[in-house]
C-alpha cells in the first residue's frame, strides 16, 4: 500500500498489530510514524511504551521476545525495529542450504498471534524503491510475505508531488498559482522531503497569507539549482533574450556551473527535436510518448517541450542543437569567461 492508503486504514481501523515499510523517502516515513504513534499510544504512555530497536544491534528473535514481553509501565507500546535490510544479507549467508530460518518462522508465527496491545513495524530504509534497490526490497518484501500491511515508500510521482506540494503551502498558509507549484515540484525533484523543506523556507519568507514568485523561487531556492536554470531554459525556448540574460546574470551571480546549463538546454531542444519529428502537439501527448519511452516527463517539462516545438521548426532546431554544440566546445577551450560564450550563445539563439 502507498502511505496515504496506510494513513486512510489507520484512521479508518486503527493501527495493524504488525507492519512493514520499505523505500528510503524518509518524509514520507517520518508522516506515518507520527500518525501512527499519535493514534497507538496516548501521549502519556510515548515516553515508556515507544521502543526504537535496530536488527544492526540485535537479532529477529530478541526483537520477537521483546514484543511478546509485558510491559508493568506501558500497556499498549509500539516497537519500531531499523535495518530490516540485513535480513536479506543474513538469508544470503544460508546460501542453498535447506535449512530454516528460525528467526523468520518465529516472526510469522507471532503475526498469526500477535500480543494484544503491541503495535510492531520493521522498517527497511537503506534502499530506494528503483532500479537494483527495488529488486532488493521486493525480495525482502517476498520473504515477509506472512505480514500483510506492506507500505511502499516509493518516490512520489507527478501528481502526488504536486498533492504534496499544495497540501502543505496550504498547511503553511502559503499561496502558490500551479506555474509556482509546478517550478518548485521540478526543482525539488518530487522528492518529499525537499519539497516540504523549501516549503517551510518560502513560508518564512513571505509569511502567513503570502505568496511567492517564480523569480523570487528561483532566488530563495539557492540548493535546487536546476530551478534557475529552468528559467533560462524556458526564457530561450521562448525565444525572450531579456529574461534568459536575467536569469543567466543570476545562474553567474549564484557561482553555477554554467555547463550544466547548457546540458539541460540542449536536452530540452532535442525532446522539442523528437517530438516534432514523431507530429506530437500537446503535453499529454508528449509526456505518454517519453514515458513510455522509459524517459521521466513531468507535466512542466511536457509543456516547455511543447512551447519548443511549437516555436521552432525542425530546422531551426537543429541549427539550435549545432550552436549548443559549438558553445560547449567553446567552454572547454581556453576562454576568456564562461559567461560571455554563454551571453553570446543567448544571442544566438534569441535572434
Amino acid at each position: 500500500m502507498t502511505p496515504a492508503q496506510f494513513l486512510e486504514r489507520l484512521n479508518r481501523q486503527g493501527p495493524p498489530a504488525l507492519c512493514l515499510f520499505v523505500g528510503a523517502e524518509a518524509y514520507l516515513r517520518d508522516r506515518c510514524r507520527r500518525a501512527l504513534l499519535e493514534r497507538a499510544l496516548p501521549r502519556e504512555l510515548r515516553e515508556a511504551g515507544y521502543t526504537r530497536l535496530d536488527l544492526d544491534e540485535v537479532t529477529l528473535a530478541e526483537v520477537v521476545d521483546d514484543a511478546c514481553s509485558l510491559s508493568l509501565f506501558a500497556p499498549q507500546r509500539v516497537i519500531w525495529v531499523s535495518s530490516a535490510e540485513v535480513l536479506l544479507a543474513r538469508a544470503a549467508r544460508r546460501g542453498s542450504r535447506e535449512e530454516p530460518d528460525e528467526a523468520l518462522a518465529l516472526l510469522e508465527r507471532y503475526a498469526k498471534r500477535p500480543s494484544p496491545g503491541v503495535v510492531l513495524v520493521l522498517e527497511a530504509g537503506r534502499y530506494d524503491y528503483e532500479g537494483e534497490g527495488k529488486k532488493r526490497l521486493e525480495r525482502l518484501q517476498e520473504m515477509l510475505a506472512f505480514i500483510r500491511d506492506q507500505v511502499v515508500l516509493a518516490r512520489l510521482d507527478t501528481n502526488e508531488a504536486r498533492r504534496l506540494a499544495a497540501e502543505l503551502a496550504a498547511e503553511a498558509g502559503l499561496r502558490l498559482g500551479q506555474a509556482e507549484l509546478a517550478l518548485l515540484v521540478e526543482a525539488a525533484g518530487g522528492e518529499a522531503t525537499r519539497i516540504a523543506n523549501e516549503i517551510e523556507k518560502l513560508s518564512l519568507y513571505a509569511g502567513r497569507g503570502g505568496s511567492v514568485s517564480v523569480e523570487e523561487i528561483a532566488r530563495l531556492v539557492p540548493s535546487a539549482q536546476a530551478t534557475t536554470i529552468f528559467a533560462l531554459v524556458n526564457a530561450l525556448g521562448r525565444g525572450d533574450r531579456r529574461a534568459a540574460l536575467g536569469a543567466l546574470d543570476l545562474l553567474v551571480r549564484q557561482g553555477e556551473y554554467l555547463p550544466l546549463a547548457l546540458a539541460f538546454l540542449n536536452t530540452l531542444f532535442r525532446q522539442a527535436l523528437v517530438a516534432r519529428e514523431a507530429g506530437l502537439r500537446t503535453p499529454p501527448q508528449i509526456q505518454a510518448h517519453f514515458s513510455r519511452m522509459g524517459v521521466a516527463m513531468w507535466p512542466a517539462r511536457a509543456r516547455e517541450i511543447a512551447e519548443t516545438a511549437a516555436t521552432f521548426s525542425p530546422e531551426g532546431l537543429r541549427a539550435r542543437l549545432i550552436q549548443i554544440h559549438e558553445a560547449d566546445r567553446a567552454l572547454r577551450d581556453a576562454r576568456p569567461d564562461d559567461r560571455i560564450v554563454m551571453e553570446r550563445l543567448v544571442l544566438a539563439l534569441t535572434a
